[in-house]
């Protein structure tokens, strides 16, 4: 029996289903679970598991990062300490975490997401100590680099320690760490007493949840405990280095800067950040490949440092069920128009909720207007690239 992850249900027999590009399928024959690609290749088993253990009861629980339910997050520890899954909060977007040295439990995470094994997961520390159990030979500007961003939206890329399971790294040598600065996320680490794998909590491919309502619909019975801490403060993933002979090299844009980073050495830019990857290429960082941050309607983005060439371009791709994603001092310009925010900092913060809903708007195209290509604008352009599928018009 096939069943294309989205549906969120169990199989059973006469369902069918045949997966999408980039995604995955699973059969429940016999409760054995099996990845698919798209052409119907049987890739691999997951693991053996009965449908009580992939579709439980989620808990979920308000908790305010300025005043922390300590029994609450100390329940949520104690999940993951059990192998269970947990959503939950950290400056950057949601989380949905496993504890990262159990093989079994960040397998869940695979199934829950419908995430590809060889794309790499996040492992989250609450100290350096925490990182120096599941990293090795971190060099003197590593650590430089983690004194001035950790705790923040950084993640390095260090080599991993045997400890670290192979199905956290896609069986590389390196591991990506972050020490988040939300307070939630760190008590709750603290109280795991492991380091947490977390990817964004959603459906792999679609845009990232960066609040309760973001994943509620997604990961209800995927997941044990949801905690709900509002709002995230970012909106976008951190950003992703790796140190090569005392370069910085930025695998995946975000809050930190190359600006921000050349204070400390030379700062390259991945050619992949704004380009395609291929299938058969192994990335060292997650958002790097497959189709990412995508709504189900068509996307398009158009840029030009040219205003009035952007302008003229949208509107000569506009029709009657079109709607323009744009700049909020930019609205009146077009027929229907969602404003995304006036500046970068509005921008990141709003646009994977604006990507979540525009599914709900039934429009046949939407046209999203482009940022300058720097700073944090970088990071934007990065995210939206690939909602649209590289469909990008730079003028």
């Amino acid at each position: 029996v096939w069943l294309p992850v989205e549906c969120g249900r169990s199989g059973k027999t006469g369902d069918t289903g045949v997966p999408g590009e980039g995604r995955m399928a699973y059969s429940y024959g016999n409760h054995e679970v099996y990845r698919y690609w798209s052409n119907g290749l049987k890739c691999d088993r997951v693991k053996r598991v009965s449908k009580k253990e992939i579709y439980m009861k989620t808990e979920i629980v308000k908790i305010d990062e300025e005043q922390i339910d300590q029994e609450a997050i100390a329940r949520a520890g104690e999940i993951l300490k059990r192998g269970g899954l947990v959503a939950f909060p950290t400056e950057t977007v949601y989380g949905i975490g496993a504890n990262g040295l159990n093989s079994d439990a960040v397998k869940k995470i695979f199934i829950a997401k419908g995430r590809a094994s060889d794309n790499p997961l996040i492992l989250h520390v609450s100290s350096i100590k925490m990182v120096d159990s599941i990293a090795k030979d971190i060099t003197p500007l590593e650590r430089q680099l983690m004194e001035a961003f950790f705790p923040g939206p950084l993640t390095i890329i260090l080599k991993r320690k045997d400890n670290v399971p192979d199905i956290v790294t896609a069986s590389l040598d390196t591991v990506g760490i972050r020490m988040p600065s939300n307070k939630i996320a760190h008590d709750l680490i603290e109280l795991a007493s492991v380091p947490i794998a977390a990817p964004s909590a959603n459906i792999s491919g679609r845009p990232s949840g960066t609040n309760i309502n973001d994943i509620f619909e997604e990961l209800n019975n995927k997941v044990d405990y949801i905690i709900d801490g509002g709002d995230t403060d970012i909106g976008l993933e951190s950003t992703v280095i790796r140190v090569i002979n005392n370069v910085i090299h930025i695998l995946r844009p975000g809050k930190i800067t190359k600006k921000d980073l050349e204070k400390y050495a030379k700062v390259e830019i991945d050619s992949h950040v704004l380009g395609d990857i291929k299938n058969n290429e192994k990335v060292l960082s997650p958002g790097m490949k497959y189709k990412h941050y995508a709504p189900n309607t068509k996307c398009i983005l158009v840029y030009s440092d040219d205003k009035e060439k952007m302008y003229n371009k949208i509107k000569s791709l506009e029709d009657t069920n079109t709607i323009v994603i744009c700049n909020s001092s930019n609205v009146s310009n077009y027929k229907k128009a969602i404003p995304y925010g006036y500046t970068e900092e509005e921008i990141s913060h709003n646009i994977f909720k604006i990507l979540r809903e525009i599914d709900k708007k039934e429009a046949s195209l939407v046209i999203i207007e482009g940022v300058k290509e720097e700073g944090l604008g970088l990071a934007i352009m990065n995210r939206l690239i690939r909602a649209c599928s590289h469909n990008y018009i730079k003028i």
